[in-house]
């Protein structure tokens, strides 16, 4: 027995050093979060004015004064959204203002004053840290060691993650065309899965985070006989991107790494202690009950 106390000894020490480190996992990520909005903020802004001044310009010089005025600021909303968004992914059930999409469909395209955007109340199914590791911990079907844990909430924020910035990338295309500077022509379903799918490098326009394709867009008929290519420049955000524009976030993207890392290193060591555990426990068993007669 007292290799099985030695070895509880063992695993409580690595479970006290898993939770410092799920302190160090959720602080790192928030300062990585802060950095990535901004990052992702000015990328948007830089994408966009790409798209205005050098893929469609003819358009964009054919908005009135304050059609331009409203379409930038239409801009700086999204991109000051997913700022709030991308930090909310850290806390439980926090309310954020209208949705994307919602931004999109109000944003004005006549000359008029850019409204007020209203606040509406958006609750998301992740949680913090806390809440998935005790939501893990009640899992009877398949029950997590602390590592696990601790690896399954990063993979759910990493999604999030790039799920926010895809879906930025979408609207902001759909503010565009609605604004008419990228072609109305072309169906918004066959942009969106344009911008879903991962850029090659033939479709790449050797700006960051934009696409250039070639697509072929049918007469009013419908009839593709008749149909043109189309060359279409739209914005797709990549993350991977962003922080190599980035410094200081790339320096945060390797010290979540370095934490990934420590964290399988845990995981395995915990896996190794449970089976020791097992076999000393098994070996106890069989001393206790056995008798050679």
């Amino acid at each position: 027995m007292a290799t099985v106390e030695r070895i509880e000894q063992d695993l409580a020490a690595l479970e006290k050093a898993i939770a410092l480190l799920k302190v160090d996992f959720h602080s790192t990520y928030s300062q990585y979060l802060k950095l990535l909005g901004q990052a992702v903020r000015q990328q948007l802004i830089l994408a966009s004015y790409q798209i205005c001044t050098q893929g469609y310009p003819e358009a964009f010089l054919g908005l009135s004064f304050n059609q331009r005025q409203n379409l930038q600021q239409a801009v700086l909303r999204l991109g000051k959204q997913v700022q709030e968004q991308l930090l909310s992914h850290l806390e439980p059930s926090q309310p954020l203002p209208e949705t994307e999409t919602q931004m999109v469909d109000d944003a004005p395209t006549e000359d008029e004053e850019p409204p007020e955007a209203p606040q509406e109340e958006m609750q998301f199914e992740m949680g913090g840290v806390d809440d998935l590791l005790d939501a893990a911990e009640s899992e009877d079907e398949r029950p997590l060691s602390q590592p696990e844990q601790l690896l399954e909430w990063q993979e759910q924020l990493e999604k999030a993650i790039a799920q926010t910035i895809q879906t930025l990338s979408l609207d902001t295309n759909r503010l565009l065309q609605k604004n008419g500077i990228i072609p109305d022509k072309l169906p918004p379903a066959v942009l969106e899965a344009a911008v879903q799918v991962e850029a090659s490098n033939d479709a790449a326009t050797g700006s960051p985070n934009l696409l250039n394709l070639l697509m072929e867009a049918e007469n009013e008929d419908g009839e593709k006989e008749d149909s043109t290519l189309m060359r279409i420049v739209a914005i797709n955000l990549r993350l991977s991107e962003i922080e190599f524009a980035d410094p200081t976030l790339s320096a945060g993207r390797n010290q979540i790494r370095k934490l990934s890392a420590r964290v399988s290193s845990f995981q395995r060591e915990y896996h190794k202690k449970q089976r020791e555990r097992a076999v000393a426990q098994a070996e106890a068993a069989w001393r206790s009950t056995w008798f050679d007669k």
